[in-house]
């Protein structure tokens, strides 16, 4: 447990115990034509459905009786996944990502595509989901509205409502503190409500296509275990990267505690954090570097183009 394994999922699957994870939480390729470093998402039609479907089937053993799986898709291929998935399981929700993409350019021919689909699945009727750990607080305006008696010690307008299926989180521009170079890295807000709603604490959460990390870094921050998969040996280094910066801003964050409660020895401690932390972000750093430089080096060089002076201006007088 919690380690990403750099080799494809498929094989490393054949090591997982069945009945041992809580939470499946994965975001494949969405066959598109993305550069991952490899050709995952540039398959056929019938290529990538046949390859989702061997995965699905070495994947769903190793969820405990009452767990759930989570999956990202494309309006393009979900409609044939979400029908594989409901041979092997109960579908509960279909969750739609509202990426907040300005409204600008698109296509003239279609409707602008804004949005990622997400499934939710369960095993059996008494799977483990938690509300309360992820209801939205109502603001102090509603909860004056609903100062009528019979609101009075009501547990729904002190501890929030139901997120509803239509999730608007924007997705991470470049200069996002939490973006690193990958193409399609999710939000942690997202990543983090589904573990916290679908994973027990201390549970296990499993992902096949770790990507940039943000399932391992979720589960970390949020008390569960992790264990996942990633082909490209530059995600790998971006991940272990991630998690080293959390694992310091951990230290510092307890270094911080302990001095506040008037601790002068500790502030050595808290030195040491803060050096580390340091450390470990110019880690993260040279990791989303170097694999820019990486995918930089893959690309053919564009032809040079021949200049050609221009003539001078005729000038009237």
């Amino acid at each position: 447990m919690n380690r990403v394994f750099c080799e494809d999922a498929l094989a490393g699957l054949a090591r997982i115990p069945d009945g041992s994870v809580d939470l499946i939480l994965t975001d494949p390729p969405y066959n598109l034509g993305k550069d991952y470093g490899n050709a995952s998402d540039q398959q056929t039609v019938e290529e990538y459905l046949c390859w989702t479907e061997r995965w699905i089937d070495a994947a769903l053993p190793k969820l405990k009786p009452n767990g759930s799986l989570y999956i990202f898709l494309t309006w393009r291929y979900s409609p044939e996944i979400f029908v594989m998935l409901k041979k092997r399981m109960t579908m509960m929700n279909e969750i739609i990502w509202d990426r907040r993409v300005p409204s600008m350019g698109g296509s003239v021919r279609s409707y602008s595509s804004v949005h990622d689909t997400v499934g939710f699945f369960v095993a059996r009727k008494d799977y483990y989901f938690d509300l309360d750990a992820v209801r939205i607080p109502y603001d102090a305006e509603t909860k004056k509205a609903r100062s009528r008696s019979i609101f009075i010690g009501a547990k729904w307008l002190e501890v929030g409502y139901n997120p509803k299926d239509v999730w608007s989180v924007s997705r991470l521009h470049r200069e996002h503190s939490e973006r690193v170079d990958h193409p399609t890295q999710k939000p942690l807000e997202i990543i983090e409500r589904m573990v916290k709603a679908s994973c027990p604490p201390g549970g296990v959460v499993l992902d096949l296509f770790m990507g940039s990390g943000t399932t391992a870094l979720a589960a970390r921050r949020c008390g569960r275990h992790f264990v996942g998969f990633e082909l490209n040996p530059d995600y790998c280094a971006i991940i272990d990267a991630r998690l080293a910066a959390e694992d310091a801003a951990a230290v510092l964050a307890a270094a911080a505690v302990a001095e506040d409660d008037a601790a002068p020895a500790v502030k050595p401690a808290r030195a040491k954090a803060t050096k580390a932390a340091k450390t470990t972000k110019s880690a993260t750093a040279k990791a989303t570097k170097a694999a820019k430089a990486t995918q930089a080096a893959k690309k053919p060089a564009a032809p040079k183009r021949s200049r050609v002076p221009k003539p001078p201006e005729e000038i009237s007088i």
